[in-house]
């Protein structure tokens, strides 16, 4: 399957959501029906991206929520520049784990300006074909943040994360879907690939 031109599509939402795993998912599968697939993940792997992963780990300590800001937008100018642009120039999918809707939330909840941040990233960052929103029961993905691994990161304390939760939520327009995270893997999947199928025009059998 051939297409016209590139496509991006963010998966976005808290953590214990299931976006990671239905980003492989997704990736998985259109590859599957023959499309050409780019995976990507922010923060990234550079020196900005590997810089906010280590705050998410050991805490902010003396940085100020202007520079962390200033962080994730030089790590998302390169991730564009390296990556974003050049995958979608030679028109394939991009499936990108986090993108500026999650700074948006995150930040936003530290009381930036949600819209200000995602206009910012606008200005030099692709706007997604589709954003999925990742959003179920807060319940749920914190028993999943628990199970996953011992304790939460300085971005996952609950206060904070039902802030974080606000703000997707809020999040509108014409190129946002909404998952719901509470169902099984397969049911979830279910509905992330009829999106994609909507927006790539894939034909499947039923």
């Amino acid at each position: 399957m051939e297409l016209d031109r590139g496509y991006l599509i963010a998966l976005e939402g808290i953590d214990g959501t299931g976006k990671t795993t239905q980003g492989t998912l997704l990736g998985d599968y259109l590859e599957q029906c023959g499309l050409p697939v780019v995976r990507l993940r922010e923060p990234t792997q550079g020196p900005w991206g590997q810089k906010i992963r280590k705050i998410l780990t050991e805490g902010r300590g003396g940085i100020t929520p202007d520079e962390e800001l200033q962080w994730f937008l030089n790590d998302r100018k390169e991730d564009v520049e390296q990556n974003i642009r050049p995958a979608l120039d030679a028109n394939k999918v991009v499936v990108i784990d986090r993108y500026y809707y999650s700074t948006a939330a995150y930040q936003g909840a530290l009381g930036f300006d949600p819209q200000k941040i995602c206009a910012d990233n606008e200005a030099f960052a692709p706007r997604p074909d589709r954003v999925l929103i990742f959003s179920g029961s807060l319940e749920t993905s914190f028993e999943r943040i628990a199970q996953g691994r011992d304790g939460f990161s300085s971005f996952e304390k609950k206060e904070y994360l039902k802030k974080v939760h606000a703000i997707f939520d809020s999040f509108e327009g014409p190129h946002i879907r909404r998952i719901d995270s509470d169902g099984s893997v397969d049911a979830v999947h279910r509905q992330v690939a009829a999106v994609a199928d909507d927006l790539l025009g894939i034909r499947r059998a039923r």
